[in-house]
Formats: C-alpha cells, sequence, structure tokens
C-alpha cells in the first residue's frame, strides 16, 4: 500500500469514511495484486521483465498508521523501443492497405468484432471491479460504463451494416459507371482517458478497427489493470498486428510513434496541450487525421424564469456525476440574481444531502478522486476565490481526507478567479450571479472552449433568443438538462479547442475512413470488365454482396 498524507493533515471528514480491510464486502475484495506482466505486439502476448509501474486505488485503507491507497498491482513501463515494435507490427498488418485486415470484406471485419465483442462480454464482473477499485466509479456507474460500451459495439456494427448496404449499388453520373464506398486510413495510434477508461477507448478503437484501419493503443495513466484482462480476447479475435498494446508513460512511448511520421490517424481524449505536442511532432501534418476530445468548460444558465425544481436536479447531476470528473459536466453555473437565492438555498441543501462513500455502497455519489493531489489543487482554487470575495456556501464543502474531496459550491465567482476560467474536472461548482443575460452568453463567447451548454427556462421566446447565437458557439445546447454525451446515434463534438471530429455511432465510421471510388467510362469493354469482377467476386471492394 501507499502512505498518504496523516490524519493530523486532513479536515472533517468522518474517520471511517475509509473502511478496514475486513470490512470490504466479499464480493468486491480483489484476490490480489494484479500483475499485468503482458503485451500484445504481432499476434503475440509478450512476457515483460523490465521496470514496471505500480496501480494504486484512490480507496484507502485505514490501518493502525492512519490511511494507505490499497496497492492494486502493476503493468510494464515500456519504452521507446517497445513502441516501435508496436508500430512496425501494425504497419506491417496494414502493409499499406494490402493486408489481410484492410482488404477483408466488410462482412469480415464485423464478424471479427463480433467476436470480440462477445469476449468482452464474458469479463464483465472482472472489469466492472477493477473500474470500481482503479478510478473510484461507483458500482452503479462501472456497470453503466460496461453495458453502454458492449450496446456501443453492437450498434456500431449495425451502422456499419446500413453503410455498407448503400455502398453496395453502383452509380452512373454524366456517362461514368462509379461505386463509391469507405476505405480505411492506415495505422491509428488510440489513447483514451482516466475517466471512462473502457467507453472512450472503445468509442474510438472500435470504429477505427471496424473500417479496416490497424491500431496500436495506449491506456490511460489510470484505469490500465482491467485491461489486462482483454488481451487474450485481441489476440484471438483479430489477425496478428491488427491490435497492439503499449503500456507505460506517455511521454516515452507515444513521441516516438509520432515523431515516426508513420501514424496515419490520431485518436486521443486527453488535455489540449498533450494532443498539441502530439500533433507537432508528426514530420507529415498533412497527412495526419486526427480525433480529438479535450477540454470543455460547459456552462449551466438558469433564467429568472426557471423551473427551480427542474433546474436544481439537473445541475446537481450535471456538476457532481462521478464527481464531476467528465468533459461533459457543467462546469460553470450562471443563476439569475432574481432567483439566485433560492436556487443556491436548495442546491448547497441537495449537495449536502449526496452521500459519500465507498464505490460500493448503496446509492453512493460521491467517492475518492483518482489523481494524486487533486484534492490539494482544487483546495487551490477554493483558496484563489475567497481571497478575492467568494466562499464556500454548502456546509461542510472543501473538506478532504486523503483522496476524498467534498463537493464544494462557491459563490459568487467572478472573472477575476481562477475557477472562472480553469476546468476544474472535479467536485467545484463555481456559481455566478447575472442580472443582465449578456454576462453568461459572453463566458460561452469568449471560452476557450466550445463543447455544450445547458438553458434552463419556461419562456419560449426568450430560450428561442438564446439557441440561435449559442448553437454557433457550441455543438450541443440542451434545454432544461445537463449536458451529456449520449444517446450515441447523436453527434458528439466541440468547437474551438474542445474537439477534433464528430464521434457517434455513424460519424465514427466516417471519422476513421475516408470515401472511395472504382470509375470507368460506360463502354461495353469496361462494362464487361466491371460485370466479371462482380459477378466471379474477384473483388472485396467491387462488390454488390448485401449484408443483412
Amino acid at each position: 500500500m501507499e502512505k498518504s498524507m496523516s490524519s493530523a493533515d486532513t479536515k472533517d471528514i468522518p474517520s471511517d469514511i475509509f473502511p478496514d480491510e475486513s470490512k470490504i464486502p466479499e464480493e468486491f475484495r480483489l484476490d490480489g495484486p494484479v500483475v499485468q506482466s503482458e503485451y500484445l505486439v504481432n499476434g503475440e502476448l509478450r512476457a515483460w521483465s523490465g521496470d514496471v509501474m505500480d496501480a494504486y486505488s484512490p480507496v484507502c485503507i485505514k490501518t493502525g498508521d492512519g490511511y494507505e491507497r490499497k496497492h492494486l498491482g502493476s503493468f510494464p513501463s515500456l519504452g521507446e523501443t517497445e513502441s516501435l515494435e508496436a508500430l512496425e507490427s501494425a504497419a506491417k498488418a496494414y502493409d499499406n492497405g494490402r493486408g489481410e485486415w484492410p482488404t477483408m470484406p466488410v462482412a469480415g471485419r464485423i464478424s471479427h468484432v463480433l467476436k470480440f465483442v462477445d469476449a468482452l462480454s464474458r469479463k464483465r464482473d472482472e472489469i466492472v471491479k477493477l473500474l470500481m477499485w482503479e478510478i473510484g466509479k461507483s458500482l452503479k456507474d462501472s456497470e453503466k460504463e460496461f453495458d453502454r460500451t458492449v450496446e456501443y459495439i453492437l450498434d456500431t456494427v449495425d451502422a456499419l451494416k446500413d453503410l455498407d448496404r448503400v455502398s453496395s449499388r453502383f452509380v452512373i453520373e454524366e456517362g461514368i459507371l462509379g461505386q463509391i464506398r469507405r476505405a480505411p486510413l492506415g495505422v491509428t495510434l488510440c489513447m483514451g482517458p482516466f475517466n471512462y477508461p473502457l467507453n472512450e477507448v472503445f468509442t474510438t478503437l472500435i470504429p477505427a478497427l471496424i473500417m479496416g484501419n490497424t491500431v496500436i493503443f495506449k491506456p490511460a495513466k489510470l484505469g490500465v489493470l482491467f485491461h489486462k484482462q482483454l488481451l487474450e480476447a485481441y489476440r484471438d479475435s483479430f489477425p496478428p498486428g491488427v491490435v497492439n498494446t503499449i503500456y507505460g508513460s506517455g511521454r516515452v512511448t507515444a513521441p516516438p510513434l509520432m515523431e515516426s511520421g508513420r501514424v496515419d490517424v490520431l485518436a486521443f481524449i486527453g488535455s489540449s496541450r498533450a494532443a498539441d505536442a502530439l500533433k507537432s511532432a508528426h514530420p507529415k501534418p498533412h497527412r495526419l487525421r486526427s480525433c480529438l476530445g479535450l477540454e470543455a468548460k460547459n456552462a449551466g444558465i438558469v433564467l429568472d424564469c426557471a423551473d427551480l425544481d427542474n433546474a436544481i436536479e439537473e445541475c446537481l447531476t450535471g456538476t457532481l456525476s462521478y464527481n464531476g470528473q467528465r468533459c461533459t459536466a457543467l462546469k460553470t453555473l450562471f443563476i439569475h440574481r432574481s432567483v439566485v437565492d433560492e436556487f443556491m438555498e436548495k442546491f448547497s441543501s441537495g449537495v449536502s444531502g449526496l452521500r459519500c462513500g465507498m464505490p460500493w455502497d448503496e446509492d453512493v455519489k460521491i467517492t475518492p478522486l483518482p489523481e494524486k493531489g487533486k484534492p490539494a489543487w482544487l483546495t487551490e482554487l477554493i483558496e484563489d476565490a475567497r481571497g478575492k470575495g467568494a466562499d464556500v456556501v454548502n456546509e461542510g464543502g472543501g473538506e478532504m481526507l486523503e483522496s476524498f474531496f467534498r463537493p464544494a459550491v462557491v459563490y459568487p465567482v467572478t472573472e477575476e478567479m481562477d475557477l472562472y476560467h480553469e476546468e476544474q474536472f472535479g467536485p467545484v461548482i463555481p456559481v455566478v450571479p447575472f442580472d443582465d443575460l449578456q454576462t453568461a452568453i459572453g463566458y460561452v463567447e469568449n471560452s476557450d472552449y466550445g463543447q455544450q451548454v445547458s438553458i434552463f427556462g419556461t419562456d419560449p421566446q426568450r430560450i428561442a433568443k438564446l439557441i440561435d447565437p449559442l448553437v454557433n458557439q457550441v455543438c450541443r445546447l440542451n434545454v432544461n438538462s445537463q449536458c451529456q454525451r449520449g444517446p450515441d446515434t447523436f453527434p458528439f463534438t466541440g468547437r474551438k479547442d474542445s474537439a477534433e471530429g464528430t464521434l457517434s455511432v455513424s460519424d465514427a465510421l466516417r471519422v476513421f475512413s475516408i470515401r472511395t471510388l472504382v470509375a470507368s467510362k460506360m463502354k461495353d469493354m469496361n462494362r464487361e470488365i466491371i460485370n466479371t469482377i462482380v459477378r466471379e467476386h474477384m473483388s472485396n471492394f467491387l462488390s454488390t454482396d448485401f449484408i443483412i
């Protein structure tokens, strides 16, 4: 176990918030450390005997000496050599578009993906348990993430079938016969985030794979160990080299890949600073296709005509679901001054009523934070706001014990405060009162980010006047509801520094492919050639096969 702060360094969190090891429910205990000692390259599980990185849980265990983060296991700390081996494997499998995987019929790739999702489904219990332990996500939310991921994969399969059916016909325009299909782009580097280490990874990895690209996958810094459950599934479900995994520090393993110029697609979910560094390392930037999910500072705007009960319910979930550790979280609340007192009283009471505890506790809403140093950083944001005239208005807000941080509602926040601008990505909620609606609109317009916004009100005319300017600033405007990603059939993207590319079940298929066609003038010789190729199934691309 990793020792953390002593109890003398903590505030007024109940000492029993963290459990004695003996009191952890039997069904949620780990059998022992998860030792991830293999990685997948070229269809082989290669043993690793070099340096490792230890994984610790945000869940602390109470001991006689204080509190210690639970040691969960370890995973390989690979270097540049191993990273480039994975790249060589992916490039070989793609073989400039001539490999088995990129030239395989769509129906064939679908069958491989379905084989994988079947193997994934059998690992549900193990993965859900490790999600709780590794990133502090509640049992309910961990189960939801797993089930939603399986559903996403199956929906992706159905979307590709629909897309391929449309592409299975020929078109004739201006005397030219053509068949237009989507073709893969090449070698794809997939790097996911810690907050949704299963779902967000597969929203890029699966569409990249199913469209015929080969993949190098690197897990985030947290939420790594459960991927051990999937290595054999990758190996057994896909041809050698189609999926390759690398572990360790992203600063060590990722730059050599990008500097090689052999990565064709970057699928990255994380900070814009890291994304910019990766993209700038590529020597041929115009050949690099990027799909990026980056920061957001989504605003919730509560008008004086709002149904406050609904607004408060949505804002509670929107700000604090998974401790506010979501890019789609409501990061700043703007409340009309005429209703701010009533809103704050009810909202603060609602925050105080959220159950705090361990991920396996029933109906738990607030759990330990996985990032080391995050509670201290959140405290710095609060202290900066306090020094400039704001305060924590909810009972116990900002108290912390080790990795646990009680949600803090900070009011009144102004633009001079760091909390007004910084994406806190945690359970601190800045509230800004306003008299003139331009205050809230200006915040959205001047922000570096442009993902989503939520408006709460009951006057259709006033809401309509907000919709038209704000949809040109963000990519999703939510009326009387929190910001969110789903349903997965809806486009998910952002303007400004928040995203590049669009992820939805159907959009992602287009992100990881390009329209390509075979065309010929309508001459007798050409018609006969095309007919013979199609009739005798000589080409996987030039085909009228219809997937049912």
